[in-house]
């Protein structure tokens, strides 16, 4: 056994010693403590005898993607990782890795895809998907789910018989869930129009809902009984109506923008930057596959958008070296999930059935791919999917603050922009209408009300000389 001085001047424990004060500082729970050593020593390990303060970016990117193909990896277990390694570089050995790595991708790669998410939901069948919400779910909606199965089973069938988009799916099933335990969870069958009166009052007066939200409710519950139960409520009698007020879309200056952008790196930025330039909504970018970008012809194709509609935008001159290069990346790290027995993502729609290989080919792969795969709940199968949207809409919130914005930014905030700047620029509204994918030109005539506001450009009586 050897003695305390020879413990004491022992490198390995000595180094271990340092980094456990590093967790420390890092505020580490103690509990977790053993296991980030645990993490550092699977890390080390996997080294084969090579310094870890010489290691490169890229070694230490390899080894992030190697364990974000093992499938027993929870996403905590995967964050918790990323951490170790980062408090390493960071905080004990404060080398030059520790600026260079991005380790918001990598941070936001161990969330993966919920079970109904938008991207993979619809791959389940209405039976398949309510099985796993109420295995895995908690909460009211989750106990309605239970006693209520087979009716909310039957009501997503006829939403998706309709070809509603899963969003409709989702919001409708969740009001169809407020609305049973409002009638003390009597099957909607055994009620009517009076309840049905009374739960929208209750949302306008007890719960202050806007006006959309409401009109949300309604259009539920009317489809509810007329397509599901087939029973027309007939003329509801007068219900107290939410107010809609009349809110114009935040935007920024061209300014702004520019200091938003600046303060992002990596893949937050060029996933932002193309937000900005294109108009698109959120999950439009996060779901772009590689072969929807046209270098020939300096366009973006985005498929079944809002309204199972296709469009265009521009792929701007700008971001063309940094797409190119995305590309690459995306061909490389798919060319090692073939190598080790992987490399599909999931297909839109039914191709899948259609194309049994098309999910494992490169021009089917996700433009912005998690830097971990994901297991589906239900089937087992192991795919790599896009990042969750909840990394950019951080990642947005921390550039807005960081820039002092002063004004509530969020990813949509640049499509508003992207729009408004177009309309300062003497583009015509229709030619608007179409990049933003809106049905209605009244729809984006609200820009125009935005850049034409009684008053803007009017001068203020503090501001006239007094003659």
């Amino acid at each position: 056994m050897k003695d305390a001085s020879a413990i004491v001047h022992d490198p390995t424990a000595r180094f271990f010693d340092n980094y456990l004060k590093c967790l420390i500082s890092a505020s580490i729970p103690e509990k977790q403590r053993r296991w980030y050593v645990k993490r550092l020593e699977d890390f080390i390990k996997a080294q084969n005898g090579h310094k870890i303060k010489a290691l490169s970016v890229l070694n230490i990117h390899n080894y992030l993607e190697m364990i974000g193909r093992q499938k027993q990896l929870s996403g905590w277990q995967f964050h918790q990782c990323i951490d170790a390694i980062r408090i390493l570089y960071c905080d004990l050995l404060q080398t030059p890795q520790c600026q260079e790595v991005d380790w918001h991708y990598w941070f936001d790669s161990a969330k993966q895809l919920e079970i109904d998410h938008p991207t993979t939901a619809r791959q389940l069948t209405p039976e398949q998907l309510s099985y796993i919400k109420e295995r895995k779910g908690d909460g009211p909606l989750n106990q309605v789910r239970k006693d209520h199965h087979s009716l909310l089973v039957r009501f997503t069938q006829e939403i998706r018989r309709r070809g509603y988009a899963y969003r409709t799916e989702q919001i409708y099933e969740q009001w169809v869930g407020r609305f049973i335990p409002f009638c003390k969870n009597q099957p909607p069958s055994e009620v009517g129009a009076r309840e049905v009166k009374r739960f929208l009052d209750h949302l306008a007066i007890r719960r202050r809902v806007s006006a959309s939200t409401q009109n949300q409710a309604l259009n539920a519950l009317v489809f509810l009984y007329k397509q599901v139960l087939e029973r027309e409520l007939g003329e509801l009698e007068a219900f107290t109506r939410a107010k809609r007020p009349q809110n114009l879309p935040v935007v920024l200056s061209r300014s702004e923008a520019t200091a938003l952008l600046n303060q992002l790196a990596g893949i937050h930025k060029l996933v932002v930057s193309l937000l900005y330039g294109t108009g698109m909504r959120l999950l439009e970018g996060l779901r772009l596959r590689v072969q929807d970008l046209d270098f020939a012809y300096g366009r973006i194709h985005i498929h079944q958008a809002k309204g199972k509609k296709d469009r265009y935008v521009p792929l701007p001159k700008t971001l063309v070296a940094e797409l190119q290069h995305q590309i690459r990346e995306v061909e490389r790290l798919h060319t090692e999930d073939l190598a080790t027995g992987h490399g599909e993502v999931v297909l839109p729609g039914a191709l899948a059935r259609k194309y049994p290989n098309a999910g494992r080919e490169l021009k089917w792969q996700f433009l912005f791919p998690s830097g971990r795969l994901s297991v589906d709940p239900y089937g087992g199968e192991i795919r790599r999917h896009h990042l969750h949207e909840t990394a950019i809409q951080k990642a947005v919130k921390r550039a807005a603050a960081a820039a002092q914005i002063n004004k509530r930014v969020g990813c949509h905030t640049l499509r508003h922009s992207f729009a408004t700047h177009l309309l300062e620029a003497n583009y015509d509204i229709r030619t608007v209408q179409a990049l933003l994918g809106h049905a209605n030109v009244s729809t984006t005539m609200i820009y125009t009300h935005v850049l034409n506001q009684p008053g803007v450009g009017v001068l203020s009586p503090l501001d006239q000389p007094v003659s």
